[in-house]
């Protein structure tokens, strides 16, 4: 693929544009077009973003812009927003996601600048749609800390969320962190994906005490992203444990409102605790 700015240039602004995670095949047409024709790239590293450069043919100018120097940079790139057309790229995937780029979008949306997104890959994403897991409710972790406390109460906080959990990982410190997952989830099934749409892309499926086994004295190489399942389907209260909290509820509500508390709590039909309310009673 190669471009040119034979086209005229684009409007002044911010243009998010999301890159390839590794097949740079995966770059949208209207992605490169945007690359070839905008002012400035505002890039985590430019070594990458040449190397995508080079691929569609184009050279534009860029600028890094990432953890260390974002506070420093993103008001030199606010002003050439007002007059040029700046183009926001990570070294893989989705801008914003899992880096600091979402301050320049508020600056730039307070300050009346139009802004852009060009979508495109996002390993959190693709590594949902490998893993056979549910899809219709997720929540993207990012890396987890580093730290076991922060990481233990980072997990019990998302574990207690019926939602299908993804996050990133690096390979030597993939097992410990499913380690800690086994541990604060339970029996759950997970998937570790990595080097998604590269070669050597693998998704391996299991529990996170066998995952964990697996990579504990192999650590894998590459991009990592490790999605686990919701929790299952609660226990059923039982009798005694309905009686319990409907008995503790109505000595501060009526029956009606106890039951209703009880109900909604327990996941229970709003009649039944309704009727055993007033048997209470």
């Amino acid at each position: 693929m190669t471009l040119t700015r034979m086209n005229p240039p684009l409007s002044p602004g911010l243009y998010i544009v999301a890159t390839p995670i590794g097949n740079l095949s995966d770059l949208s047409p209207r992605a490169a077009d945007t690359l070839a024709r905008c002012d400035v790239i505002a890039v985590e590293d430019t070594r990458v973003t040449a190397k995508l450069l080079h691929h569609i043919g184009a050279r534009r100018p860029m600028l890094p812009y990432h953890d260390h120097n974002a506070d420093r940079v993103r008001p030199e790139l606010l002003a050439r927003m007002r007059s040029e057309a700046v183009a926001l790229v990570s070294d893989a995937g989705t801008p914003l996601v899992s880096d600091p780029g979402y301050k320049l979008v508020r600056d730039a949306r307070a300050a009346g600048i139009a802004v852009t997104t060009v979508p495109g890959p996002s390993a959190a994403i693709a590594a949902l749609t490998l893993a056979g897991l549910p899809t219709d409710r997720f929540l993207f972790l990012g890396f987890l800390p580093a730290k076991a406390a922060a990481r233990t109460a980072a997990i019990v906080e998302a574990g207690a969320i019926r939602a299908t959990l993804i996050l990133y990982e690096s390979g030597p410190r993939l097992a410990a962190t499913l380690a800690a997952l086994a541990e604060g989830l339970g029996a759950r099934d997970a998937a570790v994906t990595r080097e998604i749409s590269k070669k050597f892309e693998e998704t391996v499926t299991g529990s996170l005490a066998e995952l964990a086994a697996r990579y504990a004295d192999a650590p894998p190489k590459g991009e990592i992203v490790v999605v686990v399942a919701p929790p299952g389907a609660a226990e059923p209260a039982t009798a005694a444990e309905i009686e319990t909290a409907l008995r503790e509820a109505m000595t501060r509500l009526s029956a009606s409102r106890a039951a209703a508390e009880v109900a909604a709590s327990l996941g229970l039909p709003r009649r039944l605790v309704y009727e055993k309310a007033l048997a209470l009673k």
